[in-house]
């Protein structure tokens, strides 16, 4: 990456370091938005969609490439502004609406599948960290999930891989879930509440729970949104429990003696704080979650610009039945206390 010059004034520096991040920075927007165009007409997620096209120009991340710095930039900076805009989602009064049972088994669910999902991937060989990655993925919030936990993880030379195989199965499987899941709850004869709860409570990425859920009915519908946004509150605990379990890799690497705590995990209290006074103005609101979606998708355009086919491949079929594995786990968990509690 081209570096900076430290002298000269603020405003031509600024204009200096636009000038080398806005071909790759715009090149993911564009990506982005022929990402979004597809999903209109394909129906498929934008996320997924927005991986393959980026991969397709793998050799934009080239080192020494026109729009290298710019691609950097997105992958890391951007996704992480979007991750903190997801705050605007959600409020303190929708998450004590849900009640006491759906509180209990979203939190258990989450803790259960990322403490037995990560042991499950050691026991197979797999890095601690990958194992991390995937169960916290499975668990949370699919591919937002995977992106902020990945930013907090120890960054060992497949790590960029690791997180777009993530990004790109549990955004797959979430697709598989929200066709499947409402035949499941339908066939066992779940009324509407305990099929938004089932729904909410497993499929990894939020628009796949919408469309589940209403897919089943309008009550569904509300009660798995709900559900899903509790899940979702339940990021920052998750990934500053990463970041202390991780802190002494981590501190190894950036020679920091403290815990790490990203800026956008901050970012995303005060926007579900600012939100639940309705501080917030609705039209505000609505532009922060539009611009965090563009955010997201942007970034795994970038980050698919980084990864190339081959070194996917590298993954192997042991990781793909690893999640597989993972997501019928928080399945079986919310399956189990669903049949206990309601």
């Amino acid at each position: 990456m081209t570096t900076v010059a430290n002298n000269g004034t603020w405003w031509k520096r600024l204009l200096a370091f636009g000038r080398e991040m806005v071909p790759g920075v715009l090149l993911a927007i564009v990506l982005a938005a022929a990402a979004k165009g597809l999903q209109a007409g394909l129906g498929w997620p934008a996320m997924l969609l927005a991986l393959g096209l980026g991969m397709l120009l793998v050799r934009a991340s080239a080192k020494g490439s026109l729009t290298q710095p710019g691609v950097e930039f997105a992958s890391k900076k951007i996704l992480r502004f979007g991750v903190a805009l997801l705050g605007a989602r959600i409020t303190l009064e929708e998450i004590v609406g849900l009640g006491v049972a759906p509180i209990l088994v979203t939190v258990a669910a989450v803790v259960g599948t990322i403490l037995l999902g990560s042991w499950l991937a050691q026991r197979l060989g797999f890095a601690r960290a990958f194992g991390t990655l995937t169960a916290g993925a499975t668990a949370i919030c699919g591919a937002s999930a995977a992106l902020a936990l990945s930013s907090v993880l120890p960054k060992h030379k497949n790590h960029e891989r690791d997180t777009i195989f993530a990004v790109i199965g549990v955004t797959t499987l979430s697709t598989v879930a929200m066709v499947a899941y409402p035949f499941l709850t339908a066939g066992l004869g779940f009324d509407d509440r305990a099929a938004g709860l089932l729904i909410g409570g497993t499929i990894h990425d939020v628009a796949q729970v919408v469309g589940a859920g209403y897919a089943v009915s309008g009550e569904a519908g509300d009660v798995a949104t709900f559900t899903k946004l509790l899940r979702v509150a339940l990021l920052v605990p998750a990934v500053l429990a990463v970041a202390w379990v991780y802190r002494a890799e981590l501190r190894a690497e950036g020679g920091k003696a403290q815990l790490p705590l990203p800026g956008f995990l901050f970012g995303f209290v005060a926007l579900v704080a600012l939100n639940s006074a309705g501080l917030i103005p609705e039209p505000l609101r609505l532009l922060l979650v539009e611009l965090s979606g563009w955010c997201l998708v942007a970034a795994v355009a970038a980050l698919g610009m980084k990864t190339s086919v081959t070194a996917l491949r590298q993954v192997g079929g042991r990781a793909i039945g690893l999640l597989v594995t993972q997501t019928l786990l928080i399945l079986g968990i919310v399956l189990g206390l669903l049949l206990l509690l309601v």
